[in-house]
């Protein structure tokens, strides 16, 4: 293995001693008039650039024997592998992850050759969607034995910081409703607030999921596959009646993406001064609506496909829930008996 450093002699007597990076080409004095001395350092130099790589070429040689790809496995090839395993929305969030630019640097290294600081740049130059997404990356590859150890430890990671978010109030959708001209647009908001699910899966709906007899909708989450079933009140069985009985109830909005969707809706808040919201507030309006009204955390969780209590709390964290005293809920509960 080629060495970095070597020595050389400088001065009239040849009595001043230098160091050479044969990489860089800088030259250092080692501050010795000393020839041995001068050669212990340049070869304790050559030790420690040395042992590193030899540890790294160990580790290759043993871990290769149960991986054949490890030597040169890249991130690139890490996150198409990850995306591979996903479907539907959730592949194509994904997709648009590894276009991040904040990403360009780490995709084309070899993962068991990444040092831990490439990481932390990385997350630097990057916003909120990086670091989840590089986490989520890193955790993939671990569990995959790709990485032998962490590069960044658990209690290491920056913390997600999400933007603040939430919910529509009844007087903003009266609002939307009362300006919006289209009848299909106006029709998904109003089921949006109806049944606060995603305006994704509200908007691939199907005359066929609705099950007249027992008044209620059934569907799978588009993104986590989750089915639902969600019971209707008489305001959503009637805005039900006026849509198509078969097929798609909303034929238009089904092919167009999720992003579109989004901005016809900002559109329409913006004409009308209304700010900090999107389409996905309605789900936060139902869940703190839920909270509000005494609606039972389970059943509640079941109505917006979510799986994780913590998820559901983030949802209703802002609704403002008036708290009985003690005295009246035992006044209740006597009169109850």
């Amino acid at each position: 293995m080629k060495t970095r450093y070597r020595l050389i002699r400088r001065g009239i007597r040849g009595d001043r001693f230098y160091c050479v990076d044969t990489t860089t080409g800088k030259r250092t004095s080692l501050r010795t008039a000393s020839a041995e001395a001068a050669q212990q350092i340049i070869e304790a130099k050559n030790n420690a650039e040395r042992q590193p790589v030899l540890n790294l070429q160990i580790a290759k040689a043993y871990l290769a024997g149960t991986d054949n790809g490890i030597a040169t496995r890249t991130w690139q090839q890490a996150i198409a592998s990850l995306t591979n395993t996903k479907q539907g929305a959730n592949q194509h969030r994904w997709r648009t992850a590894a276009r991040d630019k904040a990403f360009a640097p780490l995709l084309p290294r070899v993962i068991i050759e990444t040092p831990a600081e490439l990481l932390l740049q990385v997350l630097q130059s990057g916003k909120v969607s990086t670091n989840v997404f590089l986490r989520r990356l890193h955790n993939f590859c671990v569990d995959m034995n790709w990485l032998p150890w962490p590069l960044i430890p658990k209690r290491q990671w920056p913390a997600v910081k999400f933007k603040d978010k939430r919910a529509i109030t009844l007087e903003e959708h009266q609002r939307i409703i009362a300006a919006e001209v289209n009848p299909e647009r106006k029709a998904l908001y109003q089921l949006c607030w109806h049944l606060g699910a995603s305006q994704g899966d509200i908007a691939t709906l199907k005359g066929e999921d609705v099950d007249w007899p027992n008044e209620t909708i059934s569907f799978f989450r588009h993104k986590t596959g989750v089915p639902v079933v969600v019971n209707l009140g008489k305001e959503a069985l009637n805005l039900l009646k006026d849509l198509p009985a078969e097929g798609l109830l909303f034929p238009y909005l089904a092919t167009l993406r999720a992003g579109d969707r989004a901005t016809e809706f900002r559109s329409r808040c913006r004409q009308l001064g209304i700010s900090g919201v999107t389409l996905h507030s309605y789900r936060y309006a139902w869940a703190e609506r839920a909270r509000i009204a005494g609606y039972p955390e389970r059943f509640a969780m079941e109505n917006l496909g979510h799986n994780s209590k913590a998820v559901h709390r983030a949802y209703a964290k802002r609704a403002l829930v008036k708290i009985p005293s003690l005295e009246d809920y035992e006044r209740q509960a006597l009169a109850s008996r």
